[in-house]
C-alpha cells in the first residue's frame, strides 16, 4: 500500500551507490515524496546550503569526504532537519558517535526498506520535529532562528559545543539559552572570561587548590571545573589561554577527571563544556598559540554566531526590548526610536554589534528627556560640539539619571531619607551614599 507522504516532503539522499540511490529515489517517489539526489558529500554540502529539505537521508562512507565530516559542517545549515545515516556493520561505533552529535537515527546495510519508511515518517510527523521549532528567543533573523535550532538539537547531549563570532554578537547569551533549554537547567551555569584570569593564577581558578599549595593560599578553594559540578562550564575567550592551561583543560576533557593544584584526591568532572571565542582558532593554531588537539577536542559542535550587521532585521527589535528594559530601570518614559533614529540604527555598522546596540539605547535612555529617543541621542558623536564641549560618558549619563531621580524623591518626600529611600527601592545607607557621591544636599 502506498503511504500518503507528509507535506510531500521533500527528501536529500547522499550516497555514491547508484544501485542504492536510485532504489531509494524510485521507492520514496512512489510513496509521493519529493527526492534530491546528491552522489558526493562535497555536493551535497553546497546544494543544501542553498536548498531547505525536510530530511536527510546519508550515507557514512563518501568518495570525498565521510558523512560525519559533512554533518559537523551541515550543523548551522541542518537546523531543525532530521538527519538518517546508512552504515556497514564495521561503522557502527561512528554511527553511535553521530547520534551523540545529535543525529535522529541511523540504518546497518542492508536494511529494511519499510523500516526506513517507518523511520521517515516517525520524524516527519512525530514531535520530535515539532520540539525543534525555532522561538525567536535569539533573534529573529534566519541565521539566528538555525543557530537557537542546532542548539535545541544537542541541547541535552554531552558534546563540547564552540560558540564564535566578534565581539558583542551573543555568545554567550547564546550560552545560556542552551543551558535554560537542555537537561541541566537546574544545575549551575559557571561563566569564566579566560581572558581575564591572571596567568600565575590560571590553574587555581580553574582547578582549585589546597590549603598550603603555594606562598598565599592560607585555605583551600574550589575553582570553576569544580563549582560546575553537572551543570555548563563556559569557557569565553578560549584563545586567550596560555598553552600550559590549554594541556590541562584538554586532559581533563579526555581524563574527565582532575586534581586541584597541591592535592593528592582525583575528582571527577561531570559537566558540559561551552566554549566561546571572537579569534580565528585555526590561524592561533597555524601560528602555534593555541593547541591542535584542544581545537579539535573542542570543536564537535561548532556555531558561528553573525555580526549584527549581517541580520539587520533584529535591529529595532532589539531595540525596543532594550529600551523597555533601560525605560524600567530608570524610571522614564521612553516610548521608543524616532523615525530618523530608525533609520540611522538600521543604516550603522555596529562594530560592538549587540552588546554597541545595547549601551548606545542605555545611554540614551539615561541623559534623554523621556518620549523617542533622536537620532542624535542615540549617535552624539555625529553631532558637531560647541567650543570646549565634550560628549558624555556612559558613566557620567548614569549618574546624571541617578541624580534627577534621586532629586525627585526627596521633593516628593519633603526630603524625609527614609520615605525616599523606600520609594527608590534601596536602603537608607544606600541612599545616604549616594547622595554623598552625587553631591546631593538636603533642605
Amino acid at each position: 500500500m502506498v503511504r500518503a507522504a507528509v507535506r510531500s516532503a521533500l527528501v536529500a539522499i547522499v550516497d555514491d551507490d547508484p544501485i542504492m540511490g536510485e532504489s531509494l529515489v524510485q521507492r520514496l517517489s512512489l510513496e509521493g515524496y519529493g527526492t534530491a539526489w546528491w552522489k558526493a558529500g562535497r555536493e551535497a554540502a553546497r546544494r543544501l546550503a542553498q536548498q531547505e529539505v525536510d530530511l536527510v537521508l546519508c550515507d557514512i562512507r563518501l568518495p570525498d569526504i565521510d558523512g560525519e565530516q559533512l554533518y559537523r559542517e551541515l550543523l548551522p545549515v541542518l537546523g531543525k532537519t532530521p538527519i538518517i545515516f546508512i552504515t556497514a556493520f564495521g561503522e557502527l561505533e561512528q554511527a553511535v558517535r553521530l547520534m551523540r552529535l545529535g543525529a535522529n537515527d541511523y540504518l546497518t546495510k542492508p536494511f529494511d526498506i519499510e523500516l526506513l519508511l517507518e523511520k521517515l515518517s516517525s520524524l516527519l510527523e512525530g514531535s520530535a520535529r515539532a520540539e525543534l521549532q525555532p522561538s525567536e528567543a535569539l533573534g529573529c533573523s534566519p541565521a539566528m532562528q538555525r543557530i537557537e535550532a542546532v542548539l535545541r538539537r544537542v541541547k541535552d547531549l554531552d558534546a563540547t559545543v564552540l560558540l564564535s563570532g566578534e565581539t558583542g554578537v551573543g555568545k554567550e547569551v547564546a550560552a545560556r539559552f542552551l543551558h535554560l533549554i537542555s537537561n541541566r537547567a537546574e544545575r549551575p551555569f559557571i561563566s569564566v572570561n579566560c581572558g581575564a584570569l591572571p596567568a600565575e593564577l590560571v590553574e587555581s581558578q580553574l582547578f582549585g587548590h589546597e590549603r598550603g599549595a603555594f606562598t598565599g593560599a592560607h585555605v583551600g578553594h574550589r575553582g570553576f571545573v569544580e563549582l560546575a559540578a553537572d551543570g555548563i562550564l563556559f569557557l569565553d575567550e578560549i584563545a586567550e589561554l596560555p598553552l600550559v592551561a590549554q594541556a590541562k583543560l584538554l586532559r581533563l576533557l579526555d581524563d574527565r577527571r582532575f586534581y586541584r593544584v597541591g592535592g593528592e584526591k582525583e575528582l571527577g568532572f561531570t559537566a558540559r563544556v561551552v566554549a566561546a571565542t571572537n579569534a580565528d582558532l585555526a590561524q592561533r593554531v597555524e601560528a602555534g598559540q593555541f593547541r591542535k588537539d584542544l581545537f579539535y577536542r573542542i570543536n564537535v559542535v561548532a556555531l558561528r554566531l553573525p555580526p549584527l550587521r549581517d541580520r539587520r532585521e533584529e535591529i529595532l527589535p532589539l531595540a525596543r526590548g532594550f529600551i523597555a528594559e533601560f525605560g524600567k530601570s530608570f524610571d522614564r518614559s521612553v516610548e521608543g526610536l524616532a523615525p530618523e533614529a530608525e533609520a540611522a540604527a538600521v543604516a550603522h555598522a555596529w562594530p560592538g554589534n549587540v552588546r554597541e546596540l545595547r549601551n548606545r539605547i542605555e545611554r540614551a535612555a539615561a541623559i534623554g528627556a523621556g518620549g523617542l529617543i533622536a537620532a542624535t541621542e542615540l549617535f552624539p558623536e555625529t553631532v558637531p560640539l560647541a567650543s570646549g564641549d565634550r560628549p558624555k560618558t556612559l558613566a557620567e549619563a548614569r549618574d546624571e539619571a541617578e541624580r534627577l531621580r534621586i532629586e525627585a524623591a526627596l521633593r516628593e518626600t519633603g526630603g524625609q531619607i527614609l520615605a525616599a529611600a523606600a520609594s527608590l527601592g534601596v536602603s537608607r545607607t544606600t541612599l545616604w551614599e549616594k547622595m554623598r557621591r552625587l553631591g546631593i544636599q538636603v533642605g
